[in-house]
């Protein structure tokens, strides 16, 4: 089944939908009276229904591979009772009045699907109520089918199209008058519904940031200071300017703290094609104040934090007696984790096209937040931020890294100087160089256990550099999010349990990426609980479920720690132990763990972890050659999401998530020497390739009526331990530090 999707601009969308008789209807706060006014619901627009019959859902989230351009607008067109064949879908422009649009945290799905059902129910409410008076009928008798009204009792039938001006007449429901579909009547909802993009992106048809083009535009390429902070001496362009193409250059002032999303400064050479652009950039002599940061050296940033791990910390997590326990203990096992700097490394780098005219701009990107870039261009421009409109492309992969709109501003910024359309290109090696990294972090953990090797006490240490300090230039340490991830919240039914938190400088800028904390707590707790499992001489799924204990809910703020959890109450989004050990007993079932039979260099390993409200246990099957090489023939996902809206695109946001999180434990790793990152392209940090990849994924979803939770993120956290948890199993080499290249397997 496929999706009308037609091309048309904001104003021609808002023309139509003003045109006669045409109904529109938003979510959120509701006029009394459709009639009152020819725009009465616009401040919260999310569909609107043409007199031809033509569905149009606005889809405010960013496209990045999720499908959540298809996801929430069938979810719609579902409450609506619409014909999917006969739904257009348009991208919203950057505007407040739909609720947040940051498309992170795996949470559009979870934070949108009441408005969104909401808002398909209302709608066809209202032409329920429109033909039940067209036809002088108790309102009762009449429903919405496939994109008609039907009244059973007479077979008498209107379109969609026919009732709109009489539906616009109807007073706005209330909430508690709004009926919504059950389960067993889903069309759409629940099933494998092809992405609406999925034609234009195959074909090449698809417009992602890259392919954004305006009349007079010019192309620029920024020259920046390689260390953090560094501030422009003099520069000399006269030979850049001698390459064909090349128009002249202008000067981007550096940030000031702190960071947040502004430019980072430099000199743009500004051309009339983007290769013409970058030749000229080559040709460029730049001098640096370097500043503070050019000392900064990872090797030694390592041992700092390390040595800070070691020590004792703030406590944010403290239950029972830890030190007595320790004391009383038969034998306390101890182990140090680490994962380094990460890069987004999206297939798509930044790249955004900005004009500037009377004192507005009008921005295209591909972005993951545009209400981020209306903020970002607005402050950096000085003007105000209902006057920078943004366009948003589809996204060739985010990550969390296009959430950051530094490169929009400078786009912005170029224009206002040059008075015209300029397009600013992140080349490869600009992106991987300026990134907004995933943080280093160094994890001490400490155990305790008795006879039996079941451990009876528990402390683990964080110390990375903080998200925070994007924000704020003199924050050392987590705040709640990153302490939400892994740190406070480890699911042991251990009665003696702490956990601390050291300070760290930021000598980058540090930034969330896909699974955030997440990555490096999960490394650090799974594969310590997986050496406990090992000194036991336990099975390790059988360990592990003993470990998380009877099934409960996990009151985190009774025993007084402060838990985010994801932003939600604990008790509509419980820690539910119940779930993950369903997860973990289904992902050992598929992988068939019970009768697997491991040989030298052959073994499985396993993980679980609960991250963006969602439940999911990996087993990952390795392969380690006799030189060392390490392949990866299987992996089984079991996942608990609550309840799911398109299960395609859930597998395959899983099935990435394999391939994700193999690439940070088996080679993701960005250092710094001298303040200047090492690393430039995948030829120095590689992803993971076709044959470095998982060979088979096999994604199992639990059934679940629980709330919605998230997908894009949680499917990463247990791959890295799993993978090394199986390396263990397979070789006896436990690896502690990723990225696993570093390690001699044999």
């Amino acid at each position: 089944m496929s999706v009308l999707v037609t091309r048309q601009s904001r104003r021609g969308f808002l023309g139509q939908m003003f045109s006669a008789g045409t109904l529109i209807l938003g979510a959120g706060p509701l006029a009394s009276s459709a009639a009152q006014s020819p725009q009465p619901w616009m401040p919260n627009v999310f569909v609107g229904i043409a007199p031809n019959g033509l569905v149009t859902i606005i889809a405010h989230r960013s496209e990045m591979g999720t499908g959540i351009r298809t996801a929430l607008p069938m979810l719609l067109a579902e409450e609506l009772e619409a014909d999917w064949k006969r739904v257009k879908v348009e991208q919203a422009l950057g505007n407040t009045k739909y609720g947040s649009q940051n498309t992170d945290g795996s949470c559009s799905i979870r934070d949108f699907v009441d408005v969104i059902k909401e808002s398909g129910a209302s709608a066809r409410l209202m032409l329920e109520r429109a033909a039940a008076a067209k036809w002088g009928v108790p309102a009762g008798e009449v429903e919405a089918r496939n994109h008609e009204v039907v009244h059973t009792k007479s077979g008498k039938k209107a379109g969609f199209g026919e009732l709109v001006a009489l539906a616009a007449k109807q007073p706005v429901p209330k909430k508690e008058e709004l009926k919504f579909k059950p389960a067993s009547a889903y069309r759409y909802v629940g099933k494998d519904v092809p992405i609406i993009d999925q034609d234009d992106i195959v074909a090449g048809k698809g417009t992602f940031g890259m392919d954004a083009r305006v009349p007079g535009m010019v192309y620029a390429s920024i020259e920046r200071s390689p260390v953090y902070g560094g501030v422009l001496k003099s520069f000399d362009d006269a030979a850049a300017k001698q390459v064909k193409g090349v128009e002249g250059t202008v000067v981007i002032e550096g940030f000031k703290p702190p960071h947040n999303f502004q430019a980072l400064g430099g000199v743009a050479v500004i051309a009339n094609s983007t290769w013409a652009a970058m030749q000229g950039r080559k040709k460029l002599k730049v001098e640096w104040d370097s500043g503070k940061n050019a000392t900064f050296d990872s090797a030694a940033f390592k041992k700092s934090l390390q040595t800070t791990a070691r020590a004792p910390q703030k406590v944010v997590r403290n239950v029972g007696n830890v030190d007595a326990a320790f004391s009383s203990a038969a034998k306390t096992i101890e182990a140090e984790y680490y994962v380094p700097m990460l890069s987004h490394a999206p297939m798509e780098p930044p790249v955004a096209v900005a004009d500037f005219k009377d004192g507005k701009v009008t921005c295209w990107c591909p972005t993951q937040n545009p209400q981020a870039v209306q903020e970002t261009v607005g402050a950096a421009l000085g003007i105000k931020k209902e006057d920078v409109i943004c366009h948003v492309t589809l996204l060739g992969g985010g990550f969390g890294r296009k959430s950051k709109p530094d490169y929009v501003a400078e786009a912005a910024l170029i224009s206002k100087k040059l008075g015209k359309p300029v397009k600013v290109v992140w080349s490869r090696e600009d992106d991987i160089r300026f990134d907004f990294y995933h943080t280093v972090a160094a994890m001490y953990m400490k155990a305790g256990v008795d006879q039996q090797g079941k451990p009876t006490a528990w402390l683990q240490r964080s110390v990375f550099p903080s998200i925070s300090s994007t924000f704020d230039a003199s924050s050392e340490y987590g705040f709640d999010v990153e302490l939400g991830m892994g740190l406070v919240d480890t699911p042991w039914a251990i009665p003696n349990q702490r956990a601390e938190n050291g300070p760290a400088k930021n000598h980058v800028r540090i930034g969330w990426m896909r699974a955030v904390a997440n990555i490096y707590h999960a490394f650090g707790v799974h594969s310590f609980i997986d050496e406990l499992a090992a000194s036991a001489g336990r099975d390790r799924v059988e360990y592990l479920l003993a470990t998380i204990g009877a099934d409960r809910k996990i009151d985190f703020e009774a025993e007084g720690t402060k838990f985010w959890n994801n932003g939600q109450p604990l008790d509509k989004f419980p820690f539910d132990t119940a779930r993950l050990r369903r997860v973990i007993q289904l992902a050992a079932e598929k992988s068939g763990w019970a009768n697997y039979k491991p040989t030298k260099g052959r073994a499985l390993g396993i993980a679980a972890h609960r991250s963006f409200l969602t439940y999911v246990a990996a087993v990952v099957e390795v392969e380690v050659d006799d030189k060392g090489v390490v392949r990866i023939p299987r992996v089984d996902l079991a996942i608990d999401a609550g309840q799911i809206i398109h299960p395609d695109r859930v597998k395959a946001q899983f099935e990435g998530a394999a391939v994700f999180g193999t690439s940070i434990a088996m080679m993701g790793e960005i250092t710094a020497a001298d303040g200047r990152i090492q690393q430039s392209n995948f030829h120095n940090y590689p992803v993971a390739r076709m044959n470095e990849s998982p060979m088979i994924t096999n994604v199992h979803i639990v059934p679940s009526n629980a709330a919605h939770s998230g997908v894009g993120e949680p499917g990463v956290p247990p791959i890295a331990p799993a993978i090394t948890n199986a390396i263990f199993a397979a070789t006896g080499k436990r690896i502690r530090e990723l990225p696993i290249k570093k390690t001699k397997l044999v």
